[in-house]
């Protein structure tokens, strides 16, 4: 199997596969064509456009089969952590679209706008506002991923301002607790189990109405069906 190329490298692959292929002539661009990953052509006008040669093409379903395999074991976790926060008698929410308003670092008083969109979002199960805890959990199964999470401070400042408890879920083995914020909580994630690294600091927090339009549109987690219920389903 030939080497896995850089994500910059696959990222321009894809690129050219979804254009006329025209040239941009930089050193990225000359490292695939070194490569053998690009071939240049000539049209009967003289114009020079650059194609996939057949190594390009199985690089870039190389990466696309490493995508895909972490996108599945990524939704594989979500689905366990919103599944653990249902056994505790939490409401779990994936996938939701929110927004936060942060102060801007030149002028506290005004606000800037964050899109957030959690891996899971979860409320207690009361009638109670103030014992809602919204709650936060950001899933990583990759290093690479986890690491650039960590590059845009914004995001997690959203994730903050959104919740009580904010937690990042690490696929064991990709980082260590000292790797993550303080701010946040860490679960590490075994085969089996969740294993509780360090608890994330409690704040108090109500959801926005911003924030409730949000769930009201959306669908939560079904609650898993245990071995009675199954069996009533059955009859």
């Amino acid at each position: 199997m030939q080497p896995m190329l850089p994500a910059t490298h696959l990222r321009r692959l894809r690129q050219l596969w979804r254009s006329a292929g025209w040239p941009c002539q930089d050193m990225l661009e000359l490292e695939l064509l070194a490569g053998g990953y690009l071939e240049r052509c000539r049209d009967a006008a003289g114009r020079e456009t650059l194609r996939l040669s057949d190594l390009g093409i199985a690089a870039l379903h190389q990466g696309l089969q490493r995508n895909r395999a972490a996108r599945d074991a990524h939704e594989s976790l979500v689905a366990r952590v919103a599944q653990t926060l249902q056994q505790g008698g939490r409401i779990a929410w994936r996938g939701l679209n929110l927004r936060a308003g942060l102060p801007h670092a030149d002028d506290p008083q005004r606000l800037r706008w964050v899109q957030a969109m959690p891996d899971v979002y979860s409320l207690r199960h009361t009638t109670v506002e103030d014992y809602l805890e919204p709650a936060i959990h950001e899933i990583k199964v990759s290093r690479a991923d986890l690491l650039g999470e960590l590059r845009r401070p914004a995001k997690s400042e959203a994730y903050l301002a959104l919740s009580g408890q904010c937690w990042f879920v690490l696929k064991a083995g990709i980082a260590q607790p000292e790797d993550i914020p303080p701010q946040f909580g860490v679960l590490i994630a075994h085969e089996q189990s969740l294993e509780l690294a360090r608890p994330a600091p409690r704040r108090p927090c109500r959801p926005d109405f911003q924030t409730w339009m949000a769930l009201a549109r959306a669908h939560p987690e079904p609650p898993p069906l245990d071995d009675g219920q199954q069996a009533l389903e059955a009859c």
